[in-house]
This record gives C-alpha cells, sequence and structure tokens, in this order.
C-alpha cells in the first residue's frame, strides 16, 4: 500500500523587518551575516523559520504555534535594535567594497583600512577557532561614499611602477659596476698583445743568451 504524501501546515504565521541600507550597506552578504547573527540568538530548532528575502527578515511559523512565533518576534527585534552597529567581518567588506581579498589584506596592513578589533568564532567542522579582524560600519561607509578602493588603487599601481624604476635602475647600477671592474684586467691584456719598441736590439747584443 502506498504511503499518503507528508503534508505540512500552511505558514499563517508571518512577520517581516525590513532591514535599512544603513545596515546593509548595499550588500546581500551583509544581509545574510545579519541573518546568521540574528539565527544564532534564536533556538536551534526554530534557527530556520527566519529567513532573508528581498531586503527584510522573515519569520513563518505554522498557525497554531502563536506563543512561540510571539516570543520568537520579540527576540528578533530585540536583536535587530541597533543592528546598524554590528561590526563589519571580512567577507561583507569585500562585498561592500568590491575589492579582493589580497586588497583587504594590503590595506589593513598599511592602516588605510582602520580594525575596529578582532573577533573569534569556533566553525562548525573546525578543530581551532577562527580569529579575524572587523570594522566599524561607519568607517566601512565613508570608505564606500569616497570610493576611496578606486583612489588606493591608483595609488598603488603608481608605487609599484615606482619600485619597478628603481629596482632596474639598481640592477643598471650592478651591471655598470661589474663592468668598471673587468676594465683595468681587459686593458692589462691588450697591452701584453702589443709589440715592444727596441726588442730586436736587445735581443742582438745577446743579453738574453
Amino acid at each position: 500500500m502506498a504511503s499518503k504524501p507528508k503534508t505540512t501546515a500552511p505558514l499563517k504565521l508571518v512577520q517581516e523587518w525590513t532591514l535599512t541600507p544603513a545596515a546593509t550597506l548595499g550588500s546581500s552578504v551583509r544581509a545574510k551575516g545579519i541573518l546568521l547573527e540574528v539565527r544564532a540568538r534564536m533556538p536551534f530548532p526554530a534557527r530556520k523559520s527566519l529567513d532573508v528575502e528581498s531586503g527584510a527578515l522573515a519569520l513563518r511559523m505554522a498557525e497554531g504555534e502563536d506563543t512561540a512565533f510571539e516570543a520568537l518576534s520579540a527576540l528578533v527585534s530585540k536583536t535587530l535594535d541597533g543592528i546598524e552597529a554590528l561590526p563589519v567581518i571580512p567577507r561583507e567588506v569585500e562585498d561592500i567594497l568590491t575589492i579582493s581579498q589580497a586588497e583587504r589584506h594590503r590595506w589593513l596592513k598599511d592602516g588605510r583600512l582602520k580594525s575596529a578589533g578582532t573577533r573569534t568564532v569556533k566553525l562548525r567542522g573546525r578543530a581551532k577557532a577562527v580569529t579575524f579582524h572587523v570594522f566599524d560600519p561607519r568607517h566601512i561607509e565613508d570608505v564606500l561614499d569616497r570610493d576611496l578602493p578606486s583612489l588606493w588603487r591608483e595609488d598603488d599601481a603608481q608605487a609599484a611602477a615606482e619600485n619597478r624604476r628603481r629596482a632596474a635602475g639598481k640592477a643598471a647600477r650592478t651591471r655598470a659596476g661589474k663592468t668598471n671592474q673587468l676594465a683595468p684586467d681587459a686593458q692589462r691584456g691588450d697591452a701584453l698583445d702589443l709589440p715592444l719598441r727596441g726588442w730586436d736590439a736587445f735581443d742582438l747584443d745577446g743579453l738574453l743568451r
């Protein structure tokens, strides 16, 4: 006898929270990060009832779960209060500013991207915790608004060209120095090949016998 298809109760309890541009900074990766931040505060079995949809968090639960729905709604609202100040993590920075991982590392190292501290998390499936730099969202917003990555790339290109010019000049000076060291030996070799004046008369006197 064929089993009856499994039915699920319609998700009739729905509440949404719009994520402001100040919170997401225009990044879907940042929106996903906010979702994960909120989910982390929820009981594990209920986490999948919250998702991000078109720039908003949506909580969906089945009819009859009113008590749990109200408790979770209050929890989500409380967690989202002040979410605009949530530190920006590396993958979000790269998406917001449209930069590469190498650029993030370089600009963090030379101080153009300013760290707001570090965060340590234990990732599922990894034995060791991971520590990484986080960033103030207002600093990242300022970098984005002023289009600083474009300016920094130009500065880096000019610096790289200058470094290549200096390296080429240093190599040329090194080659010139080696050439000058070899010149006296070459001149002595040329002198030995020249005929000696008066040699025939000297030989006739018998002084070499």
